[in-house]
């Protein structure tokens, strides 16, 4: 029996019409989805240097923690999606089920920031690649990182014409593809340029001050949030069709096995090849064969584009209900889409004019997985399931959940602060040292 009242359906079933999505994909769709979100080149290409910020024994185990407790915690929340019966069509909307108004409100905060943060830094990520591919063909060309990044916003503000996250399915399966395709290509040019070096020449010592080495873990602490940032898990869950809970955990766990199968490899290789002198994104280190890089950057601007795209809906979905809540009567026939344009055209504008006037790659990278990520995607599903009271407490597996869950809660609230403090300081000091719109 569904225990909801008439009114409360009938609000979720005009949501649900009015969003256009819910309940068409597959459990591969949302795979895709999933993947796209996470496994991104600008997620993973800065690991290596994130372990070079470590070292060895706590970079790996950072690694491989991180891993077990973002899928676990991915898993947390596929199964909040209707735990009072009531379907959560958005972050915002289980959150407010949980904790009320605040609850709404901070998820808000942190996804607004996580997203944001996510499009800057990924916009960099991929001006990067196609600058990279274009000083391959024209190694005296004019154009600057700046230029890249703007033909990369203007691509993405068509995209963006596209009207839900369901619309990107293929885009997103191309993207998945292509994270693999670099996957592949970065950890055999890696690991050809890690044995063309002397081997003699690479040093895996921390390098700098006592305070510069602890600032730097810090700062690597929050990039390793970064790589495994899902802010919108409950969006893509409202895309898949019954039984909505089974067929996400299969989403996600295939999506991990491209991510183990892709992050792991590359963090490690990436580290063993170039040591402490390992670039903050991995594909500045790579210098031969230069087909093979050109083909990485290729792979790796694909695969953002859908990536930006599936960062851009939260705030897309903020502008479509508020301009459904005060919508005139207006017949215009092209009133949505020009009002679509006009909101979408700000919002690229903005970021495009951040990341070419900011084009620090890591540190953002850092500071958007200290304080968006790390809240949304550790300690808020840990919290989460503690609230609603899914744990079973006479069971063995209950017993074990509760401490789990408020020690990762706990943890990761830590790890928050201190990578928030460490990638503040990184950009500070590259204040010092670049201009504002430097050609990176």
């Amino acid at each position: 029996m569904d225990s909801r009242s008439p009114e409360h359906r009938s609000t979720v079933e005009e949501e649900e019409e009015k969003n256009g999505v819910s309940g068409k994909g597959t459990w591969k769709h949302a795979a895709f989805h999933v993947a796209t979100t996470i496994a991104t080149p600008a997620a993973y290409a800065p690991l290596p240097f994130a372990l070079a910020s470590l070292g060895w024994p706590l970079g790996v185990s950072s690694l491989v923690s991180a891993t077990l407790a973002t899928w676990y915690s991915s898993i947390l929340i596929a199964s909040l999606w209707k735990w009072n019966g009531d379907k959560h069509l958005t972050y915002r909307h289980l959150a407010q089920s949980l904790f009320g108004f605040r609850g709404y409100w901070s998820i808000a905060l942190f996804q607004q920031i996580a997203s944001l943060g996510n499009n800057i830094a990924i916009q960099i990520a991929a001006g990067s690649s196609l600058k990279a591919v274009y000083k391959h063909y024209h190694s005296d060309g004019k154009l600057r990182l700046q230029h890249f990044i703007i033909f990369f916003g203007v691509f993405e503000l068509l995209l963006s014409q596209l009207p839900d996250i369901h619309s990107l399915r293929w885009v997103n399966a191309l993207c998945t593809f292509s994270t693999i395709g670099f996957a592949g290509t970065t950890i055999g040019v890696t690991i050809y340029n890690g044995k063309k070096i002397d081997r003699t020449s690479v040093n895996y010592s921390l390098q700098g001050s006592s305070a510069s080495k602890s600032f730097k873990a810090f700062n690597a602490l929050g990039t390793i949030a970064f790589s495994f940032g899902d802010a919108i898990l409950p969006e893509i869950q409202n895309t898949v069709k019954e039984p909505a809970k089974k067929n996400m955990y299969k989403s996600i766990s295939a999506a991990y096995t491209v991510i183990v199968l892709s992050y792991w490899q590359l963090a490690f290789f990436g580290y063993w090849a170039f040591g402490s002198q390992v670039q903050p994104y991995i594909l500045a280190s790579l210098s031969i064969p230069e087909w093979t890089v050109v083909m990485a950057n290729l792979f790796a601007a694909i695969q953002i584009c859908g990536c930006f795209q599936i960062y851009c809906r939260p705030t897309y979905t903020y502008f479509e209900g508020s301009i459904e809540s005060n919508k005139s009567t207006s017949h215009f026939p092209l009133r949505s889409q020009l009002i679509r344009l006009f909101y979408t055209s700000i919002y690229m504008t903005l970021v495009t004019l951040i990341a070419a006037a900011v084009p620090f790659f890591g540190d953002f990278v850092s500071i958007c997985g200290a304080i968006g990520f790390t809240p949304l995607d550790f300690v808020f599903p840990a919290l989460a399931y503690l609230k609603a009271g899914n744990i079973t407490k006479n069971s063995k597996l209950g017993i074990l959940m509760k401490p789990l869950n408020i020690v990762i809660a706990s943890w990761f609230s830590l790890v928050a602060v201190l990578g928030c403090i460490g990638a503040v300081r990184a950009i500070v000091e590259d204040i010092k040292n670049y201009r504002f719109f430097h050609d990176m």
